[in-house]
């Protein structure tokens, strides 16, 4: 991106490498400056009738941004009685356009970048310097103007996050991809990221809609990204390594990636992928799709660009879509979950794992036992919350992770919950239904290491049980499991009573011929070493507001750990 500024209807990017602002005289002056205002006043022609003919005083949007841009600069310097300006004589229509103007910089999700060339730290230090010191001067000149304008100091000063939501630093690598891939070469990657926590985030889609479908041809032959609207954040999903492409348009989900996955080094990305991810992709298509390049042995897959897309659970799917792929290749069965390691304080800890589609209440049912076991429980150390796997060694059943966070449904959790950590979370769409936050789980290490599984249950949303249910016939274990059966809480375009193979539509269900002999497997293996396996009900399906399947459940996953 060789732009200094990148702005649309949703989000703003500044490129710090192609300019830069020290003062608020330099700042008002920049045309990046102006070319917000301009677009500012664009935007009353609808809203704000009387201010936008206010400001306009008879002359064309760019004749007034450049006469307003002047009072406001002048402003910096002198008093009001020291300017003769127009705006100055209505000081109250002034005020308002000024409140309005830093309204309408705040309601964009704005970024900046940084190209460090290198991966020093004094580099990544600079580029958190720059940013802060930026998002300072912002707030600092709008202050310094209003008191001016308004002829008294403020009595209460908030401080807010007027420069950017994020900061990105970007570095070019020589990558190991095969020749068919040179397009992704000089796509610049994310080295590392600065998030101001707590993040809110807006987006106009906040539902995932469709299958992700498998396709015949390699979705690169219909890429035509280039490094001026293209960022790659590189991740490790559990020990694979994924480079993830994101078009500009989408830089929310892109910058959120951080917060659910681990940062790959640029040691790490000198090696060849085992899964991209185009996300964004300007191919016309209007699809979702994956595809496996067997010659190359990379998973692939394309998200069309629209913008329903702009819902994170896009972004993170797939992704983990392909990763289950690539696992269940090498013979791990993918896991659709939660999975904690539960400390008691006399010492007992269980490996708890809970299978189950969206909003079947795995997360729930977790949240659930710690607000439980508050005086029994030392410690709860979360392996995955949402998509894991089950491998095989000397004849035992373990488990794994694959992100080193947690993409967690407000609506269904205690009304606490999501403020424990949200000086470190990332929310999305905090005001409508399907609000979600993103917010850290484990450390990578935890993720990436083996764990055994001492409980194995289907989380049941649907059925009028109650409590926990142990399944000795491990065919039924099996046949439920398989159907995958949920009530559908509108996380997706799904609506009541649905079934989904294995609980998993991100792999299991696209490949069913390559993960049933993985199922038998496993559960082979579960029986043999005598885990308890079974069924939590949660009732979630009737009712978000009754906490009572929830908490029972809880109760007897308590007492499971206690007496076993």
């Amino acid at each position: 991106m060789k732009e200094a500024i990148y702005i649309n209807e949703q989000e703003t990017i500044l490129n710090f490498s192609a300019a830069y602002v020290h003062t608020s005289a330099e700042l008002l002056n920049c045309p990046q400056f102006k070319n917000i205002v301009e677009s500012f006043i664009e935007s009353l022609k609808e809203d704000k009738k009387d201010l936008y003919k206010w400001v306009l005083n008879g002359k064309s949007i760019r004749e007034a941004k450049v006469e307003i841009t002047n009072c406001l600069r002048l402003l910096t310097i002198f008093n009001c009685e020291e300017i003769d300006n127009y705006y100055l004589s209505d000081k109250s229509q002034l005020l308002e356009f000024i409140e309005e103007l830093y309204n309408f910089w705040k309601h964009h999700q704005r970024f900046s970048i940084t190209y460090i060339g290198s991966t020093t730290s004094t580099n990544a230090v600079n580029y958190i310097e720059n940013d802060s010191n930026f998002n300072r001067l912002i707030r600092d000149t709008y202050r310094q103007i209003e008191e001016k304008v308004q002829g008294r100091k403020n009595k209460i000063y908030r401080q807010l996050q007027s420069g950017t939501n994020a900061a990105a630093a970007l570095r070019y690598s020589h990558l190991k991809l095969p020749n068919e891939y040179d397009c992704l070469k000089t796509i610049p990657m994310i080295d590392s990221i600065m998030l101001r926590t707590p993040l809110m985030l807006t987006t106009r889609s906040n539902k995932r809609e469709g299958m992700f479908e498998e396709r015949k041809d390699n979705p690169i032959l219909s890429f035509h990204g280039t490094s001026e609207e293209w960022f790659c954040m590189p991740i490790k999903i559990g020990k694979l390594l994924c480079f993830v492409y994101f078009h500009r348009d989408f830089m929310c989900s892109g910058v959120s990636l951080a917060n659910l996955f681990e940062i790959a080094t640029a040691e790490e990305c000198a090696a060849k992928p085992d899964c991209i991810v185009l996300f964004g992709n300007q191919d016309g298509l209007n699809q979702t799709t994956f595809h496996h390049d067997l010659e190359n042995d990379i998973w692939i897959g394309s998200v069309s660009y629209s913008q329903k897309i702009e819902y994170f659970g896009y972004i993170k799917k797939m992704s983990l879509t392909l990763h289950n792929l690539a696992m269940m290749q090498r013979g791990w069965l993918p896991i659709h979950g939660a999975f904690v390691n539960v400390t008691l304080k006399d010492g007992k800890k269980k490996g708890i794992m809970l299978m189950g589609d969206s909003g079947a209440g795995k997360s729930e049912s977790i949240e659930a036992l710690r607000s439980l076991g508050n005086e029994t429980i030392s410690n709860i150390e979360v392996v995955f919350d949402d998509m894991g796997s089950i491998h095989i060694e000397d004849g035992v059943c373990y488990g794994q992770g694959t992100e080193i966070g947690a993409f967690i449904r407000l609506d269904d959790l205690d009304k606490g919950t999501p403020y424990r950590d949200m000086d470190r979370s990332v929310f999305l769409n905090p005001d409508s239904s399907n609000a979600r936050v993103i917010t850290p789980a484990a450390s990578y290490d935890v993720v990436s290491s083996n764990h055994q599984i001492d409980l194995f249950a289907y989380a049941n949303n649907y059925d009028e049980a109650i409590g926990l249910r142990r399944i000795d016939d491990a065919e039924e274990a099996k046949g439920i499991c398989i159907k995958g059966q949920r009530m559908a809480l509108g996380t997706t375009q799904e609506v009541g009573l649905s079934q989904t193979y294995f609980a998993n539509p991100f792999g299991p269900m696209q490949k069913q011929d390559v993960c049933k002999p993985l199922i038998d497997k496993v559960f082979d293996c579960l029986y043999q070493n005598q885990v308890f396996v079974g069924e939590i009900y949660t009732h979630l399906g009737f009712s978000k507001e009754d906490r009572n399947g929830i908490n029972e459940g809880a109760r007897q996953l308590l007492e499971f750990i206690q007496k076993s």
